[in-house]
Parts: C-alpha cells; sequence; structure tokens
C-alpha cells in the first residue's frame, strides 16, 4: 500500500509526510502523481534493499491504477446534497460502469474520477439540467471489522472518516485487542500494518488518503498472552482517545 514502503527507509517516510498533508479529506491526483514519481524513483534506486525496491514497485503500481481508473467501484454509495432541487439530494448506489444514475440528470460517468474530484464531476454534469447548482457531495464504502471488537460485521463507512469511527461502530476494540498487531487486508495482502499503520491512525488521516477501498478488511487480533484485564482495557482506551474522532454518518449493514 501506499505507505508500505516507508518502513526502514527515512528517505520515503520524509516524502510520505510531506505529500499526505493530514488535514486534508482527499488525495488528489496532484498529490498522487508525487507520490507515483517518488515511488517509482525508489524502485529504481540502488539506494535501497531489493525488498524496498518490490514495495516500491508495487505502491507505484497501485497508485499508477488509481490515477487511471479513478476510486469508484460497483457498491459504493454517494451521499448527494443539491439545494433547492429534492429529487437529486439523496444516496445514490454506483453501477456497473462505474457509473451514477440520477433522476432528472441521468447516467453520470465515474471511470477514472477521483473521490477528491467527484463534487466539480457532479456539479459540471448536473449544471447541464440545473443552473449553477450548489451541491455537496461524499462517498460511503463498505469494509468489514473483524476480530477482537465488540461487534465484528460489515460497515458502510464515509471516507472522509478515520480507521478509528469505523472501530468505535463496530463497539470498539475489546480488552484483549492487540491493536499494535491491527492490519487492512485486500484479498489476501495486507496494504496497511505495523509502524506505517500505527502512524497513519495517529495522525488522523482519512479513509481515502490511506486510500481504502470498498471491500477491505479490518483485522484486529487477539493478543496471544491474553492481554486482558484492567491493563488492556486501559491500552485499547488511551490509544482511542489520543486520536481526534470525527465520527462521520456511518451505518451498519445487518
Amino acid at each position: 500500500m501506499l505507505a508500505s514502503a516507508i518502513v526502514g527507509a527515512p528517505a520515503l517516510l520524509s516524502a510520505q509526510q510531506e505529500s499526505w498533508d493530514v488535514r486534508r479529506l482527499y488525495a488528489t491526483r496532484d498529490s498522487l502523481r508525487v507520490l507515483l514519481d517518488r515511488y517509482e524513483a525508489a524502485a529504481s534506486s540502488p539506494a535501497y534493499s531489493g525488498r524496498l525496491r518490490d514495495q516500491a514497485r508495487g505502491d507505484a503500481a497501485r497508485i499508477r491504477a488509481r490515477l487511471e481508473q479513478g476510486d469508484f467501484q460497483v457498491g459504493d454509495r454517494i451521499v448527494l446534497e443539491v439545494e433547492e432541487e429534492e429529487v437529486l439530494s439523496d444516496t445514490f448506489t454506483v453501477e456497473t460502469g462505474p457509473d451514477l444514475r440520477l433522476p432528472m440528470a441521468g447516467v453520470v460517468a465515474l471511470a477514472g474520477v477521483l473521490r477528491s474530484e467527484l463534487q466539480q464531476h457532479l456539479r459540471t454534469h448536473i449544471g447541464r439540467f440545473v443552473r449553477d447548482p450548489v451541491l455537496r457531495a461524499r462517498t460511503l464504502i463498505r469494509v468489514s471489522i473483524v476480530g477482537e471488537v465488540t461487534t465484528p460485521g460489515f460497515y458502510v463507512v464515509a471516507t472522509e472518516g478515520l480507521i478509528t469511527d469505523a472501530l468505535m461502530l463496530a463497539g470498539g476494540p475489546t480488552r484483549d485487542a492487540f491493536i499494535e498487531r491491527m492490519r487492512i487486508e485486500r484479498e489476501s495482502d495486507a496494504v496497511w500494518e505495523g509502524p506505517a499503520l500505527q502512524t497513519a491512525i495517529t495522525e488522523g488521516r482519512t479513509l481515502d488518503i490511506m486510500n481504502i477501498r470498498a471491500g477491505d478488511r479490518i483485522v484486529i487480533p487477539r493478543h496471544s498472552s491474553g492481554l486482558g484485564g484492567a491493563e488492556g482495557a486501559v491500552r485499547v482506551v488511551s490509544l482511542i482517545l489520543s486520536i481526534p474522532l470525527t465520527i462521520f454518518a456511518v451505518t451498519q449493514i445487518f
């Protein structure tokens, strides 16, 4: 993932911290291009080990795919609010294409569109039907949260939210949760784990900045020593309270 190649590589770590403004809700096309250039340079640099070069190549490939294909997948949900247009103010589901089908405004193609570009993209399209539309749009994705949380399951989360928001929706970590070993998986790969994930969490990076996608799995393993008890509870609560919670609108899928 975007952070995996930086562990143990100070130059790449510095580059990522410079590129990912933690105050930004969404990754812009320009910031992704900057990261792509840096990972491609690292992938061919003899200054890094073969392992780090391989990781940088993988990260570059993921960023390149994001820039080319965009962020939207079938099943994503988009919350749209258009002032004085009640029929367009609703939650819509991304269809095959990926496309968004809107009443009155027809089909909006989303191929190649980043989340940071969605609002302007919709404004341009809807502007063909509504004069000078004033609108707000945000994205919800479906992820699973498994392991040592109170209520494991599938959740729909706002991409401008935080990992901690999702964890609290699932009831928060149990007292036996091994927070330091938490990871985020995509299919069979761990896309975030270890120090990179801990840093992303404590800096308050949004799910979008972390490039979390629909279908990703947040895994909270159990501490092998049976951490439990008051000590475990204090450690978990301390970690959660040290992170600013945004609590954007999120909904559990039953």
